[in-house]
């Protein structure tokens, strides 16, 4: 009799143990991720991973991923695989990023939580904005001093060559040579005349 008391006291307390389990065990639940949650990675991965307890179903499985100023990061579709689902990361600016999750678990109860990380260094800059945006010129620069271009000189009467003498014009330049042209002439006839001349004296003695 006292065998059978403590048989059936060891079979009711082992029932009454795993009645409060049964429940716990139906929920799925988080059990690690990529990156982990609280961790600050310099480099961005190219997915982000989740893992749980118990297989997911691609239909009542949701994932988000957010960054700074709540710009979504998510580069695409998640992919399963079992108890493991991954999403594309498309990383924006340095900052906390959420990572949120909803899946279903065994009994229909939903469970939802989220994983956080820092991105400690963000996307390059766009070369395209670097290029059609300049920077001012200041006073100092180069590109800000006024420079003057003298006019060029325009030849006239009174224009003058670097040394600082009288520049003839053309008009002048043949005035002048036609004057010496005559007076050449004039110089020609009176050495003719003068040959002449003396020629005739020559004969007469």
């Amino acid at each position: 009799m006292a065998r059978l008391v403590v048989a059936v006291s060891g079979v009711a307390l082992g029932a009454s143990l795993a009645l409060p389990a049964s429940p716990a065990a139906a929920h799925n639940s988080l059990t690690g991720s990529d990156p982990r949650d609280g961790a600050r990675i310099a480099t961005a991965p190219a997915r982000i991973e989740l893992r749980f307890l118990s297989r997911l179903d691609p239909a009542t499985t949701t994932v988000t991923v957010t960054g700074p100023d709540n710009v979504a990061a998510a580069g695409g579709e998640p992919r399963f695989s079992g108890s493991r689902v991954s999403v594309p990361f498309k990383p924006g600016k340095a900052g906390l990023y959420t990572v949120g999750y909803r899946v279903a678990s065994g009994d229909g109860h939903p469970v939802t939580g989220e994983v956080r990380f820092t991105l400690t260094t963000g996307t390059p800059a766009d070369p395209s904005a670097s290029a059609t945006t300049g920077a001012a010129p200041t006073p100092s620069s180069p590109a800000a001093t006024p420079t003057s271009t003298p006019p060029p000189a325009t030849a006239g009467p009174d224009a003058a060559s670097p040394s600082g003498a009288v520049v003839p014009t053309a008009d002048e330049r043949d005035e002048v040579s036609g004057w010496l042209w005559a007076l050449g002439a004039l110089v020609l006839l009176a050495a003719l005349a003068a040959g002449l001349l003396l020629r005739r004296r020559a004969a007469r003695r």
